[in-house]
């Protein structure tokens, strides 16, 4: 018999943990029972996230960084790549930003429904805000100041500390490619094979994830049994897919400006890569599929592909960053949090930054999140709010990033000469044979 897929699996959950919820609430116990047994289950698998998300950044940022090998590409095609990928990253996050500040998802929460949200997470609220006070007592420059370790072992010890370890894993990144090859080949396959643990040990978590989506929903229900609550999670699905949509738009902005390609030869050359990552949910499984059509079918030379589209497997993740952006501000929405213009600049700079490090993988945007949210002053247990939809979105997000991938290729191809006419091109395949 075939298992059933993690995301059906994760859906079921769901609905049984509200199910589950709705039944306990009747009962005068039920509420007791659901917050002392059931409860633990979901703040573990929360936990779970919370550990792997320095080793994550460490092993794939590292991986990414090295992959690069020589310094020297970064002056032509590598900084096009980067500077475009960077581009548009911003451009999502910022995207995702404006969508959901003009919608306000979250301000459709009750009082009633808020007041006991942050009541349940009271105290990690309060760290958080006595932490955003001190922050302001700093110095103009202390933020910049902040981003440099003076110990990563201190930092890695908090995730709080998130951009400290990403500024350490560039810089190792930088100091692996500028070492001769035979010294740095031993470390590269250390941080190779980290790389791999990590991503297994995220499949492990992720198995886990119906009985921890179980668990939390079952929780919320009954410490907030409000429907306005679940209203309030469709508007953040909205904004994250009206987000997505507008991002696909930009790609195609791009693509029309910069290469002279229609959007309907873009769209077909790349949509089976497309439906492949919205099934998979994996940039990285999606990657051979993209490769070949973006070479094939959008006619950009293989020295391209073979630079371009591995290392936007890795650090480009523009759907990831925007849905991290949305979601951070509707869970401060959610917990009665006001962000001034500074916290969302520096969403900017975290959810960017955060999408370089996160994996191609099904689940790893979900533990970026909690980067962003510990960086912003947001409770990570606000997670809980929105792992119900994560996985349709997560799906969706991995089409934007796949899309984004296959873009830039182009435009660096174009820039450098490198995009050629792909009827062309099979013609003179053929004619060789």
């Amino acid at each position: 018999m075939k298992k059933l897929e993690l995301h059906w699996q994760i859906i079921i959950g769901m609905l049984a943990g509200v199910l589950f919820a709705f039944i306990m609430v009747q009962f005068e116990w039920g509420a007791k029972f659901v917050s002392d047994w059931i409860k633990p289950f979901g703040n573990i698998f929360i936990n779970s996230l919370k550990l792997i998300a320095v080793p994550l950044i460490l092993a794939s940022l590292i991986k990414g960084v090295s992959d690069l090998k020589d310094i020297s590409k970064l002056s032509q095609m590598g900084g096009r790549t980067i500077g475009i990928y960077i581009i548009t990253t911003i451009i999502a996050v910022s995207i995702g930003l404006a969508v959901v500040n003009i919608i306000k998802p979250g301000k459709s929460i009750s009082e009633e429904t808020r007041i006991s949200l942050v009541e349940n997470y009271k105290g990690d609220a309060e760290s958080r805000i006595a932490q955003a006070h001190k922050q302001e007592e700093s110095g103009p420059l202390q933020a910049l100041e902040d981003i440099v370790p003076s110990n990563i072992f201190k930092a890695a010890s908090d995730n709080g500390n998130m951009l400290q370890v990403i500024f350490f894993a560039i810089f190792f990144g930088i100091g692996l490619i500028l070492i001769p090859e035979e010294q740095s080949t031993p470390v590269k396959k250390f941080f190779d094979g980290f790389n791999e643990v990590i991503l297994k040990l995220i499949d492990l978590i992720m198995l886990a994830a119906p009985f921890g989506v179980f668990a939390l929903l079952a929780a919320l229900v009954v410490e907030s049994p409000s429907l306005d609550l679940f209203k309030a999670l469709g508007w953040y699905a909205l904004c994250v897919i009206i987000g997505l949509f507008l991002m696909i738009c930009v790609y195609l902005g791009f693509v029309w400006i910069f290469t002279k390609k229609s959007p309907s030869f873009f769209l077909k050359g790349i949509s089976p890569a497309q439906l492949l990552a919205f099934s998979t949910s994996s940039s990285a499984a999606t990657l051979p599929v993209t490769m070949e059509r973006v070479e094939e079918h959008l006619g950009v030379d293989e020295e391209v592909t073979s630079f371009v589209l591995p290392i936007g497997a890795t650090i480009n993740m523009d759907g990831t960053s925007l849905y991290q952006a949305v979601a951070a501000i509707f869970i401060a929405q959610a917990f009665g949090m006001d962000l001034d213009l500074w916290a969302q600049l520096g969403i900017i700079v975290t959810a960017t930054l955060a999408s370089i490090g996160s994996a191609a993988v099904p689940g790893a945007g979900m533990v970026m999140l909690v980067i962003v949210l510990s960086q912003a002053g947001i409770p990570e247990a606000g997670l809980a709010l929105i792992f119900a939809v994560d996985r349709p979105l997560d799906m969706c997000r991995t089409v934007v990033n796949v899309t984004g991938d296959a873009a830039v290729s182009m435009m660096v191809a174009k820039s450098v000469g490198k995009l050629n006419d792909p009827e062309e091109k099979n013609w003179n395949d053929n004619y060789k044979a």
